[in-house]
């Protein structure tokens, strides 16, 4: 089904992202699709979970979240489950943003079957999948949950926009808090049950968020123009700038070496940037996308 290969990412090796080294209990080895996790983390992440069985209401507010924050550039992570999961990577995919699914299958049978489709548009459009889970494994109960470690793992802050008592998000949020990620969960109707797990959070000490906006000030973002108007580069070096940038580097000489450019490429690319209104000079050597 699809095309691309399988790559292995060890601990061992160090090839596994050090967000994920740094977890309790992390990931000896992760099978790999799609674009370089490497890549994807260097920018910010948020992780968005929640219900299986989802509301109008549920669905109205993750499309909000996920796709406001794809489009200020924040790759949006989940689990590719029904309901809330599946919502968030595609409101992403259509806001033109990044995308990472974590899977407690293994990454040529995603699961579940009806996902699958889905997992191609994300691998389609730069996104990645990733499962600790070799081909042919049966999909146990016991797999969902420990995934979502990695799901927190992978992300600055957590999101649960709507959750039942009993939801799986619920146990992402006990990971978060013990990787020291910030746990965010959107206020429900008290009357509806899928909104008591995420009451139940915000009770407990989650943060309040009732708007992208909210989120971007957890994770100390400044507010930009669409990933369409900003992140897009003329060419492999411009893009490459724009990510690191995006990704909060914006000292000179950081960007310099951070880029691997020459001197020369580096300035000329610096300056075609400036001069097409994607990137500011901020003074000092420090720079921002406008």
């Amino acid at each position: 089904m699809f095309l691309m290969d399988v790559n292995t990412l060890t601990l061992e090796n160090g090839s596994i992202p050090i967000c994920l080294q740094l977890i309790p209990s992390p990931p000896k080895l992760l099978y790999h699709r799609g674009e370089s996790l490497e890549k994807l983390t260097r920018r910010p992440c948020v992780a968005i979970v929640g219900s299986r069985g989802i509301t109008a209401y549920g669905q109205q507010v993750t499309q909000h979240f996920a796709s406001k924050l794809a489009e200020q550039g924040i790759v949006i992570v989940s689990g590719l489950a029904l309901g809330v999961d599946a919502v968030a990577h595609q409101a992403a995919l259509e806001a033109g943003g990044l995308t990472i699914a974590v899977l407690p299958s293994s990454v040529e049978e995603p699961q579940p079957a009806t996902n699958r489709q889905l997992a191609e548009k994300i691998l389609a459009n730069g996104g990645a999948i990733i499962s600790e889970y070799p081909e042919g494994t049966i999909n146990f109960k016991q797999n969902f949950v420990v995934r979502n470690r990695l799901v927190a793992g992978l992300a600055d802050a957590l999101l649960i926009t709507e959750a039942a008592a009993g939801s799986g998000s619920l146990h992402t949020a006990m990971f978060a808090r013990k990787q020291g990620k910030p746990v965010l969960a959107v206020p429900g109707n008290i009357t509806s049950k899928v909104s008591v797990g995420t009451n139940s959070l915000l009770k407990a000490g989650a943060t309040a968020v009732t708007s992208y906006k909210d989120v971007l000030k957890v994770l100390g973002l400044k507010e930009h123009r669409t990933i369409a108007a900003e992140v897009k580069g003329n060419n492999q070096h411009e893009q490459k700038i724009l990510d690191l940038i995006l990704a909060g580097t914006n000292d000179g000489e950081v960007l310099l070496k951070q880029s691997e450019l020459d001197v020369s490429l580096f300035n000329q690319t610096l300056a075609m940037l400036e001069i097409t209104g994607k990137i500011r000079a901020l003074g000092l050597n420090q720079w921002a996308l406008y």
